[in-house]
């Protein structure tokens, strides 16, 4: 039931699998492939997602912000090319370097899709959407240009169109190499991983883009002090305004909770 349900969103059956992640089971290489990926329908496929943001904007009455999430083009076509996720990336690689033709037909897709979903997310509660593009790092900056670059922006334009007050927030793991580049997909927010320093991060995005970050997940292991240090330095990197304090990349398995609880108190007490 699951894999028929979660075909029936872009029919591409797909399923969960515990210690492997999402497992694509017939995974995309040709342009009849691509002919049979449907453009996704929130309201048909996920209502669920909306429903859930309604009550949870209704509960948290705006104690604090309700966060939307979606996949960026070329991070979903990874997906779907290699089968779930990649150590090398040579199949989506292989697809954009000898039938590039067939992969921006599937990017195309995908960006109509998520800004579709966007949208939804939006009417139902999300006061702000993070664009998680993970596997775009794997493009050299020519590439990105060509396979990624250009989905982000139009799905940030269309958005703004309909929604010109909704926060756009971009991920890239690994992005050190980008960051100018993810500037120009025109989203409000550039999320950095610790991998940057803040400073520089900072500077190389210019002041007119809030930043999101930076903070080592690893971090969290070590002693209060040394959590407390990591804080302020971050926060004194990034300077006044435009800062969202953050990790720069989830939590990891075995962190002590209360350092987590930590984390969250000193950030909750500084002031500019």
């Amino acid at each position: 039931m699951e894999c028929f349900q979660a075909r029936w969103g872009m029919n591409i059956p797909f399923d969960i699998i515990k210690g492997k992640g999402p497992v694509i089971f017939d995974p995309i290489a040709t342009a009849a492939d691509v002919d049979q990926v449907r453009e996704f329908s929130p309201e048909g496929s996920v209502p669920y997602v909306g429903e859930a943001l309604t009550i949870l904007k209704k509960e948290v009455d705006n104690k604090a912000a309700v966060l939307g999430f979606v996949g960026a083009p070329f991070t979903l076509a990874s997906y779907v090319v290699e089968g779930g996720s990649s150590k090398n990336f040579t199949k989506i690689k292989k697809l954009a370097f000898s039938q590039p033709k067939v992969l921006h037909s599937l990017l195309q897709k995908f960006a109509t899709s998520m800004t579709k979903y966007i949208r939804y997310q939006a009417d139902n509660g999300a006061q702000s959407v993070q664009i998680f593009d993970s596997w775009a790092t794997e493009l050299s900056p020519v590439d990105f240009e060509e396979f990624s670059l250009p989905y982000l922006k139009q799905i940030v334009d269309a958005v703004k169109q309909t929604h010109p007050d909704l926060p756009l927030i971009l991920y890239a793991s690994g992005s050190g190499g980008l960051l100018e580049r993810l500037a120009l997909t025109g989203v409000d927010v550039v999320s950095l991983d610790w991998t940057v320093d803040m400073a520089e991060g900072r500077k190389r995005l210019g002041h007119d883009i809030a930043v999101q970050g930076n903070v080592d997940p690893g971090v969290l292991f070590g002693s209060k002090d040394f959590i407390t240090n990591r804080i302020h330095d971050t926060v004194t990197k990034a300077g006044k305004g435009k800062h969202i304090l953050n990790l720069g990349h989830g939590i990891k398995v075995g962190t002590p909770e209360e350092n987590v609880a930590h984390f969250f108190e000193v950030a909750k007490a500084i002031r500019y």
